[in-house]
């Protein structure tokens, strides 16, 4: 399959390829596919980080904001969580921590001072009922 061409005509235009000669090649890079190189081959590795899975609790607090907002606590728990959120999109992993831990702290405020009301006006609700049946 493999063919040569030999020039019959010397003349000032002997080393220049012919139109025909580059469209041959052309052809045999095409079917053929490109000449094989037996140089070393190299390879370069691209490490990716994982996102790390830090938890900015920003469900716990719009749960919280809507009804357990204790003084508002729920609301600027919902506040940290969104600041810890925008910490972590820009990749600023402790701004994002310390972000989350106050928002954590203010949620479990929140939840134990909604739950601590809860409780005492169903315990209070529940006496006054006793107290005036009797």
């Amino acid at each position: 399959m493999s063919r040569t061409s030999q020039r019959f005509f010397t003349g000032p235009h002997a080393g220049v390829p012919t139109s025909y000669e580059m469209l041959k090649e052309e052809h045999e890079v095409a079917v053929l596919g490109a000449p094989q190189i037996s140089a070393p081959v190299t390879t370069t590795v691209v490490n990716i980080q994982p996102e790390t899975a830090m938890p900015d609790h920003i469900v716990w607090s719009l749960f919280n904001t809507v009804f357990f907002n204790v003084c508002c606590l729920g609301f600027v728990a919902f506040a940290y969580s969104v600041k810890s959120r925008d910490r972590k999109m820009v990749k600023d992993m402790t701004g994002a921590q310390s972000y989350a831990s106050t928002a954590k702290s203010l949620n479990i405020a929140a939840l134990v001072l909604g739950l601590l009301i809860i409780f005492g006006v169903i315990i209070a609700a529940i006496t006054c009922a006793v107290i005036s049946v009797t």
